[in-house]
């Protein structure tokens, strides 16, 4: 692959899938490194993304497979429990509030999609943060539209039932 090529996927993509590690693996140096070996394997790989219908849609399933495999492997989860018990929380995912309730909320927001269930918790970001349909969705995560749509139902139950006193609160 071109530098020119791989420059103008990492401009296109870099953002969304750096959002997606950071949503993956709640840890900003992870996502970091997820991100930086995607676009080394993408390098290596020079013909991967000819004639697929889309780049974006094929970039978040490279992703998702690589922070699975890097999950599998351990080195996430050892790493975050170390910094949770040194009082370190993860990154945060969401660009900083100047105003003090819309911070507030942030916060708490990811909060609770740090406490999502895993599956749950991809669909949502998919869906919500990367506006995918829930084909495109079930492409990335490896499942079928309806479970995309269920997963994608019961997570947002989940966010709205903890998000709505601290919304009451707030507004």
């Amino acid at each position: 692959m071109e530098k020119a090529e791989l420059e103008g996927y990492y401009d296109a993509h870099a953002e969304d899938l750096f959002r997606y590690f950071l949503a993956f693996t709640r840890s900003e140096a992870d996502a970091r490194d997820l991100l930086q070996d995607l676009f080394v394997k993408l390098a290596r790989n020079a013909g991967c993304l000819e004639g697929v219908k889309s780049e974006r849609a094929f970039l978040l399933r490279m992703a998702r497979n690589l922070a699975v495999d890097r999950l599998r492997r351990g080195q996430v989860r050892r790493r975050r429990e170390g910094e949770c018990a040194r009082g370190k929380g993860p990154g945060t995912m969401f660009t900083r509030a100047g105003d003090p309730d819309e911070a507030q909320f942030r916060a708490g927001l990811e909060e609770a999609l740090r406490d999502l269930p895993e599956e749950q918790r991809g669909v949502v970001f998919l869906k919500l943060w990367q506006g995918l349909t829930f084909e495109e969705v079930a492409a990335v995560e490896g499942i079928s539209p309806n479970t995309a749509a269920s997963r994608y139902r019961y997570g947002i139950d989940k966010l709205r039932a903890r998000l709505r006193p601290l919304y009451e609160e707030i507004r």
